[in-house]
């Protein structure tokens, strides 16, 4: 009896605790889509009536040609897209190589590899020694300058370097045993066996870069070499370039909301197809038997 009222307790507790978790997740998705809705809803106004609605007056997609169409807006989401990808793939590259390297048991230095990574999560070299250092390599004004830096997370690492570990020691002796090379072995075992980790980590990547902005306004001074978000920060202050938008009777806010929406479009269709490794990803390699 004292069990069954225990299990009634609980379930009752349960349910209690699912229903507020609903709602206030609910109240999380409204608090964040709303105010995005409105952008989209702003950026499709023809009639400048700026208003509190969810649904525009004289729906036109005017403002997305005008991105797409002028030199000086679709030019830096064009380099936003280079940089992304560029920044993606040797992230990746870097991450992966480095973390095998550092599950190789044999390895002499290994711990001491370990520590020096964690060393440099803490203290950094700073801003002036890091510009210095760009500049005494020919790098600023050159996109190399907002990749490189980049292109080695030791988070990133440090995470993969997890899951690496995390895949049996037994597929790695049996690989050997047939003659497989430690490059084959990272080839034909490791790095199939990790696509959740390629895809979680992969977007970390690709999102720093996308959002990146502040190695932008310090390592470069060509106007032609700004990515999307430095422009997008002009376009929503004062920007000439929106004397296309007025000439073509689109209001300039419609421009800057367009803009604003084109800036978390390439994300918003990515991220549901990286939603299921995105979890999987963080999670395998977090805790060991």
């Amino acid at each position: 009896m004292k069990e069954k009222f225990s299990f009634k307790k609980q379930y009752r507790a349960r349910t209690i605790f699912n229903i507020f978790n609903f709602l206030f997740f609910t109240l999380v998705l409204v608090a964040v889509l709303i105010p995005l809705i409105k952008v989209f809803v702003d950026s499709l106004d023809a009639s400048g009536s700026y208003g509190i609605r969810l649904w525009p007056q004289n729906p036109s997609f005017s403002a997305y040609k005008i991105i797409f169409s002028t030199t000086a807006l679709y030019q830096p989401f064009l380099i936003s897209l280079y940089v992304t990808a560029l920044g993606t793939f040797l992230g990746l590259f870097m991450c992966t190589i480095g973390a095998y390297v550092l599950i190789q048991f044999e390895m002499p230095g290994r711990t001491l590899f370990s520590y020096l990574l964690l060393f440099t999560m803490i203290f950094s070299g700073g801003l002036v020694p890091t510009y210095l250092v760009m500049k005494d390599l020919h790098l600023l004004n050159t996109l190399w300058a907002i990749v490189l830096p980049a292109s080695l997370n030791v988070y990133n690492l440090i995470l993969m370097r997890n899951f690496f570990e995390a895949i049996p020691g037994s597929l790695f002796e049996s690989a050997e045993i047939d003659g497989c090379t430690p490059f084959g072995i990272f080839t034909r075992i490791v790095l199939p066996l990790s696509k959740p980790a390629l895809a979680s980590i992969g977007l970390f990547f690709a999102v720093a870069f996308w959002n990146e902005y502040t190695n932008f306004t310090i390592y470069i001074s060509n106007p032609k070499l700004f990515n999307f978000q430095v422009k997008l920060r002009s376009l929503i202050l004062d920007d000439q370039s929106l004397a296309a938008a007025s000439s073509e009777g689109i209001y300039a806010k419609t421009v800057q909301n367009a803009a604003i929406i084109v800036a978390v479009l390439p994300f918003m269709f990515i991220y549901p197809f990286c939603q299921k490794y995105f979890v999987t990803g963080i999670t395998m390699g977090a805790v060991k038997e």
